[in-house]
């Protein structure tokens, strides 16, 4: 059966409307949370309709809306998940009302801050944080200890710790305040405390670690808590979702065709009589062209004048 008849993987759907990545989605079908139609879904291998009903943990789930993304300065002090058994606050009790659903792409820990790319289509999340998309994740770093700028330049080859290695960093020194320093560290991979784990191995310790850029998203002049959905447009141009340019200029360019052949199909329009003048237009002067012969004096000017009497 082809793939648009059987209807949409129920994981990928769950993933779609925001409720959890499709790898989640997976586990609450195994914990037997999700019924279509009011049956339990025992595998992910279901496939889903057009009109099916869907529910979570006895939650209707609505029809997926249009892929969203939404750029988040999370402030520190701020988990990245839904749910803390240790019952400190998340992201997304903080987050403003009026927003849909949404789980984030990749993470960042209770103290550190900055750009946090938010969805509300949960395959997009997993998506994004693969590392075979070789984004470059970059921060404003603020280190205590005395920066050896030769070790930073090491970083560039990678480097294993406690037998975790760790790709390529590209870290420079930005200014000196005491004992303290600003870097920029830039980096693809982005392994869970990365940074921390790296620079503690090179003497530093972190005391601030702000994120600006994910890829080609910027933190820019948002603002500590601030959420701002980034524009259609950019996700077309960036992420290849929505319509393409090339297919609407080829819609125009068939509506531009389908006009000008119905255009010529049509009849043509009688010609406008036009009248002529019936005498000499007076008043006007034609000018001559500029390499026409000159003029011919007339018959008179030739005639000889007869001698006057005495």
């Amino acid at each position: 059966m082809a793939p648009e008849a059987r209807g949409e993987r129920i994981a990928k759907y769950l993933a779609r409307a925001g409720i959890a990545s499709r790898r989640d989605a997976e586990k609450l079908i195994a914990d037997g949370k999700v019924k279509l139609n009011g049956k339990l879904v025992d595998t992910p291998a279901t496939f889903v309709s057009p009109g099916d009903r869907i529910s979570v943990e006895g939650k209707p789930v609505a029809a997926p809306e249009r892929t969203r993304l939404f750029r988040y300065h999370k402030p520190e002090g701020l988990v990245t998940t839904h749910r803390d058994p240790q019952g400190r606050p998340t992201v997304f009790e903080k987050l403003p009302p009026g927003l849909p659903r949404v789980v984030s792409i990749g993470r960042l820990d209770l103290t550190s801050e900055g750009l946090l790319l938010l969805t509300n289509d949960g395959a997009l999340a997993r998506r994004l944080e693969l590392p075979t998309n070789a984004w470059l994740r970059r921060y404003r770093v603020r280190v205590f200890g005395a920066v050896d700028e030769r070790q930073l330049a090491y970083l560039a080859r990678g480097i294993t710790i406690d037998g975790v290695a760790y790709g390529p960093i590209e870290a420079g020194l930005d200014s000196r305040q005491g004992a303290n320093a600003w870097l920029t560290v830039s980096l693809k991979e982005g392994k869970n405390r990365e940074i921390r784990r790296v620079m503690a191995h090179l003497g530093l310790q972190v005391t601030r670690l702000i994120r600006v850029a994910y890829g080609p998203f910027q933190l820019g002049a948002l603002p500590k808590a601030g959420v701002e959905e980034v524009h259609p447009r950019i996700l077309r141009e960036q992420l290849g979702i929505g319509e393409k340019p090339q297919r609407q200029r080829a819609r125009d360019i068939a509506a531009a065709a389908a006009a000008a052949s119905a255009a010529a199909e049509a009849p043509p329009e009688p010609p406008k009589p036009t009248q002529k003048p019936s005498g000499p237009v007076r008043g006007r002067t034609i000018p001559r062209a500029r390499n026409a012969e000159p003029r011919r004096p007339g018959r008179a000017a030739n005639r000889r004048r007869p001698p006057s009497r005495p």
